[in-house]
């Protein structure tokens, strides 16, 4: 008879191979951090004010309020350092220090924003914006990573897929404009068959790789309110009020594999089916509304974040479905404001209150964390008006967010054969995130 101490030993051992490097990122680069720094720099609380090629995301009805075309570049970075603490376990401890995650994402960015009056019979102008970002600073553009985890996995955090979007917008009447664009995302599909003996030697090998795009809508609609209601100035001049919706996204992998060992395992063989997915983007409704000044501007954004959509989703996903997930639906308030306190010389600041959308704690294999955060911007941007060489502006941008993760406790479960005892392990989650972005635009 193995001895009850071989059998935990046993189960430690196992729980450490399935720890390895699991990391399921539910998030994405816009809605976890921000695309350009004053998104990044304001918590988003300007970003449906941001008349940047970032507003394809945000808010593409904004592109109208700048009528000069524009090319930007830049990069992010996002300092990760993601705990769990162990509180208490039975006998299993499988984590080497508090340190869960440290890996960072990078993304270089890349966005350009025209007038396409001219190639249309319209005399309102018309604008089209494109953005993207690659993780990896350009060398990853499928970043996934899908699995269980013996020591916890964060739910928001982690490297980034690929991020597209292309939209555009018009002004349909005085003081009201509206825009629409797209967010693509890949859905990949393997198909995998083979032959095989048993000690894995495998010939006949057949393999078929395909990825689709998943387009989904993003709609927005801005009202300049002293512009709709006064011809001249009045007491609802410098008001601005904006409501975008994004439509729900996912990055999607399903493989099929078919293996046959002859003598073992007749045609049609051994059949697996893998079908999970990543960076989830719920459904999302924001309303916000600004005041611009002279040399100053201030704004609040509440933002509807539909996360409880994902515990559908998740049932067909083969790697977490046995987890049981539960989300909430969160309300995000978000205030920012921005100041010129020298001519062309813009710094911006904000702050915002995220809840977290995870209601589970305790989720079985997967073991995700998640835990309530505030975040806190700042950032400085820079118009050069008369650059040497170039005929038209530059603007230079910098901003820094810090994301404070608030403690929260989770119990870490599993269905392996052999344990004991469930929880296994109880943990304390916490941590911060630090990101630092800059971006260079030419306008033309």
């Amino acid at each position: 008879m193995i001895s009850r101490h071989v059998r935990d030993w046993r189960f430690a051992c196992a729980l450490m191979v399935l720890s390895s490097s699991a990391s399921a990122n539910m998030g994405n680069l816009a809605t976890t951090y921000g695309v350009l720094p004053t998104d990044v720099a304001s918590a988003q609380a300007l970003s449906l004010f941001n008349s940047q090629v970032s507003a394809t995301y945000y808010n593409p009805s904004y592109l109208t309020k700048d009528t000069r075309g524009e090319l930007t570049t830049g990069l992010l970075h996002g300092d990760q350092s993601l705990k769990a603490k162990s509180v208490s376990s039975n006998g299993f401890q499988v984590r080497n220090g508090d340190t869960l995650s440290n890996e960072p994402t990078q993304h270089v960015l890349i966005g350009m924003k025209t007038n396409l009056t001219s190639l249309t019979k319209y005399e309102r102008p018309i604008y089209l914006g494109f953005m993207a970002g690659v993780e990896k600073y350009g060398k990853e553009m499928m970043a996934f990573s899908s699995g269980t985890s013996a020591t916890g996995q964060y739910l928001t955090y982690g490297r980034e897929p690929l991020f597209l979007n292309l939209g555009g917008a018009m002004e349909v009447i005085d003081g009201l404009s509206v825009g629409a664009s797209a967010r693509i995302t890949l859905h990949a599909e393997a198909d995998m068959k083979t032959y095989s003996n048993l000690a894995g030697d495998t010939q006949y090998e057949e393999l078929n790789v395909s990825a689709k795009p998943s387009i989904r809508p993003i709609l927005g609609v801005t009202a300049d309110v002293g512009k709709l209601l006064c011809q001249e100035e009045c007491f609802f001049s410098g008001w601005e009020a904006a409501l975008s919706y994004r439509g729900y996204s996912n990055t999607q992998t399903s493989v099929n594999a078919q293996a046959i060992i002859p003598g073992t395992i007749s045609p049609p063989g051994l059949l697996l089916s893998i079908n999970t997915l990543d960076s989830y983007q719920p459904d999302i409704l924001a309303l916000g509304v600004q005041y611009k000044a002279n040399r100053w501007r201030a704004g609040v954004t509440l933002e509807h974040q539909g996360w409880s959509a994902l515990e559908d989703e998740l049932k067909k996903d083969t790697i977490k479905d046995q987890a049981n997930l539960k989300f909430d639906d969160i309300l995000i308030p978000r205030l920012g404001a921005e100041f010129e306190p020298i001519d062309n010389i813009f710094i911006t600041t904000g702050v915002a209150f995220i809840e977290s959308p995870l209601k589970s704690t305790s989720s079985e294999d997967v073991s995700y964390l998640d835990t309530d955060k505030t975040v806190f911007g700042l950032g400085v941007a820079m118009e050069l008006t008369d650059p040497p060489v170039l005929a038209f502006p530059v603007r230079l941008e910098f901003g820094y967010q810090m994301q404070q993760l608030k403690d929260r406790d989770f119990d870490l479960v599993t269905s392996f054969p052999g344990n004991p005892s469930n929880p296994y392990e109880t943990v304390t989650a916490s941590g911060e995130v630090h990101v630092f972005t800059g971006s260079l635009t030419l306008k033309f």
